[in-house]
């Protein structure tokens, strides 16, 4: 008798955070409520894929993992800072392919910490993955301590991302380097206000998925901020057309991983896929950004 209240206080927790519109969750409380119920079966990842080659869930995560690696130059002996790594399956990709490198894990989702330490343990890697309950903004570490700073589709959450940016710096050693992967809206300019107009999709999904106002800006903003900030060689490319396209003709053609998903949220993705796919993201970018302490 207890399971079906539980599961109707969760259904109803499920509820409040997709349609009512007074409510904006901080990111904890939606990822403590999410928990395991992750749609890849090999693995628990987070992320949304990079599909330019894969061809199934499982694939294009691991494909993101692989693309973000690459573009932080993993060196031998380098100390990684990997904030927001949900079940730090990446940090264990990471760690088998780089055999010397050392990582600290930041999340601010307790449950997640708890259990990303046992699948690190589980893997023999407890000694070389570091996982602590730390906020990206307000890293628990010394300055110049770090050889690369990593967000991984976790930076759009953080309160701000200009204050990570600014973390991120202090923490790198000259010569470090910064990678993320990261959501961003893409606006129509208001030229009465000289700034963007963004889309629904946008503002929908900001306001669900923990996104402060103050992180909503485009992409080239994105690049000046890094800049401005003092990074040099700053890159951010966009690679939205591998992956929300990608992602949506997937599922369709086997919905098989919304399974793993408790139905509300089950029902609103099955009900999406129905919806033509450009049209429904044309207002959201994706970009793989990188940056190097002078």
């Amino acid at each position: 008798m207890i399971r079906p209240i539980y599961d109707l206080q969760r259904t109803a927790r499920y509820a409040n955070w997709l349609f009512n519109p007074l409510q904006r969750p901080l990111a904890p409380s939606i990822y403590e409520l999410l928990g395991r119920d992750g749609p890849t079966s090999r693995g628990l990842y987070l992320n949304l894929g990079y599909w330019r080659d894969a061809t199934t869930l499982d694939d294009a995560c691991e494909a993101l993992v692989r693309l973000v690696g690459d573009a932080a130059r993993f060196r031998a002996g380098d100390r990684l800072v990997d904030c927001g790594f949900g079940f730090a399956e990446q940090d264990i990709y990471w760690a088998r392919r780089s055999p010397t490198l050392g990582i600290i894990g930041l999340n601010v989702t307790p449950s997640q910490v708890v259990h990303a330490r046992q699948r690190v343990r589980q893997a023999g890697l407890d000694g070389r993955i570091d996982l602590r309950v730390g906020s990206a903004t307000a890293m628990p570490l010394a300055d110049a301590s770090a050889d690369v700073v990593i967000a991984l589709e976790s930076a759009f959450h953080f309160r701000t991302r200009e204050r990570f940016f600014r973390e991120a710096l202090r923490v790198l050693r000259p010569g470090g380097r910064l990678v993320t992967a990261d959501i961003l809206p893409i606006g129509v300019a208001n030229a009465d206000t000289g700034g963007y107009r963004w889309s629904r999709a946008w503002r929908w999904s900001a306001s669900r998925f923990a996104i402060p106002d103050d992180n909503a800006y485009a992409r080239g903003d994105y690049r000046a901020l890094l800049a401005r900030i003092g990074f040099a060689a700053v890159d951010v490319r966009s690679i939205r057309d591998d992956v929300y396209v990608p992602l949506v003709a997937c599922l369709r053609r086997d919905p098989t991983p919304l399974q793993a998903l408790h139905p509300l949220p089950r029902a609103l993705a099955r009900a999406s896929l129905s919806l033509d796919a450009g049209r429904l993201f044309r207002g959201l970018d994706y970009v793989v950004a990188t940056a190097e302490k002078r």
